[in-house]
């Protein structure tokens, strides 16, 4: 049935197929059609037919905003006005729901006013929940600004993205939407177990004693504390909030590793020329058609923010700053280190790959050297991403979230900027984020190693309820 769908869709052109891009999103939760037909292969089919050139690319993108807003907004009011009696009814009918249909309400309620925003935004991204959260937050009156303004959001950022997936895809737009419901699926899983980790640790802060204490008690770690005791004492250490080399490391190690991931299976589609690679000459060609003098002249100020000639005086000189006015020689040395060692690494790989640049005909500076990865990108996310790192220590949380939230979007810009400009392909540019994030990560696991000490701990005969030795 859905590949029937899909020709039908392919086959049409001008009006008629903008109002199916709009249509598929607008009754996707209004409707429930979702359930059997998902909303974002209307959307990105609209953007098949966009590099097709059967209809404009903007009123694709814009048929597939409005639809997902629309659509939303209705079954928001359909579930605030005949949800719950709705859900009564069918939740009645399956054994293991029927009486408790009220207490699952209530804590879908409780849940949607404390984390609304939130699960509109991520579930616009997962076929599922696009469908049932719109009609969820409506039943728990959830405030109507808020849910229009994350509703909206959610509506620009999903129809935008999945509207350029299918264009930049074009007749291979079946091997995307498979990894965009890949995505989805897992993001789904993500979103679940979160959300049941949330009601355990509620749990057990609410039983009164000591999280560690509640956990410790649990069938399943009394089982491995006795069959593996050093395995469970290693695991406690690694989430220990507590200690520097806890959880704080166990994440940084982490974030590390999916870098080195991401820039590992980029590197094999380089040398393979082979999946991802295959969108690069659509990319460039996309941002190539779109410019304009005055995103032109932001670019280009960007990419500058992003060189050497920027980052190196500014490293240098936070580094300075904090020897001399704070006396953290080891966070000086850190920044660097992080920046130095960057650019040694992109510098290496690009020898080694040797990938060219971009035709000449489509950039608008000039770009020595190979291609792969991106120098700006690499050093970029090195480079400010310590700067920011040093600067925040030791702050207010709100301070660390917008310097890390402005960092985040510098640095995205600049990477853009090598894109747009013509000097590197898409791929060069995540490549570098990855290697830079990786070396990033590198350097805050050994600062962290070796400036902290970890906490000295009871044994465990002295308290065996504990979770670690």
């Amino acid at each position: 049935m859905t590949a029937s769908i899909t020709e039908w869709i392919l086959s049409l052109s001008g009006g008629w197929a903008l109002a199916i891009v709009f249509l598929g999103p607008a009754l996707e939760s209004s409707a429930f059609v979702g359930f059997v037909f998902p909303g974002e292969i209307a959307v990105l089919l609209g953007g098949v037919l966009a590099y097709q050139g059967r209809m404009p690319l903007a009123a694709a993108i814009a048929a597939a905003v409005l639809g997902a807003i629309l659509g939303d907004t209705i079954g928001y009011w359909v579930g605030r006005r005949w949800g719950h009696q709705m859900l009564r009814s069918i939740g009645g009918r399956i054994p293991f729901l029927k009486h408790r249909v009220d207490d699952h309400l209530e804590r879908a309620q409780a849940y949607l006013q404390r984390r609304g925003g939130i699960a509109i935004l991520l579930g616009r991204f997962t076929a599922a929940l696009r469908v049932m959260v719109p009609g969820l937050a409506g039943m728990a009156d959830m405030h109507y600004p808020t849910f229009f303004l994350f509703n909206a959001l959610g509506g620009v950022l999903w129809g935008t993205t999945f509207v350029l997936l299918g264009y930049f895809a074009g007749a291979t737009w079946e091997r995307v939407a498979g990894y965009a419901t890949q995505a989805g699926l897992i993001l789904l899983a993500a979103i679940i177990l979160g959300l049941v980790l949330t009601r355990v640790l509620r749990n057990v802060r609410e039983g009164g004693d000591p999280i560690p204490d509640r956990l410790a008690r649990l069938r399943p770690v009394v089982w491995l504390r006795r069959t593996l005791p050093g395995l469970s004492s290693w695991l406690a250490r690694r989430v220990d909030t507590a200690s520097p080399r806890g959880f704080l490391l166990s994440l940084i190690v982490a974030l590390g590793v999916f870098g080195a991931w991401v820039f590992g299976a980029i590197t094999q589609d380089v040398v393979a020329h082979e999946e991802s690679v295959l969108y690069d000459p659509g990319i460039l060609r996309f941002a190539a058609s779109h410019r304009e003098a005055w995103l032109t002249g932001v670019m280009k100020f960007a990419s500058f923010l992003g060189s050497n000639m920027v980052l190196v005086p500014v490293v240098l000189g936070v580094s300075a700053w904090l020897i001399l006015r704070r006396g953290v020689l080891k966070q000086a040395f850190a920044a660097v280190v992080s920046l130095g060692g960057a650019n040694a690494l992109y510098q290496m790989t690009k020898v080694l790959i040797a990938r060219p640049r971009p035709p000449l005909a489509l950039r608008l500076v000039q770009g020595a050297g190979f291609a792969f990865p991106s120098g700006h990108a690499t050093a970029s996310l090195a480079g400010w991403g310590a700067v920011a790192v040093v600067l925040v220590s030791g702050h207010a949380l709100r301070l660390r979230v917008s310097i890390g939230v402005f960092t985040a979007i510098l640095v995205l810009l600049i990477g853009a900027s090598q894109i747009y400009l013509g000097v590197h392909w898409w791929t060069d540019v995540v490549a570098g984020f990855g290697l830079g994030g990786a070396w990033l990560c590198v350097i805050g696991a050994a600062m962290l190693w070796f400036t902290s000490r970890p906490k000295v701990r009871e044994s465990a005969s002295a308290r065996p309820e504990t979770l670690a030795a």
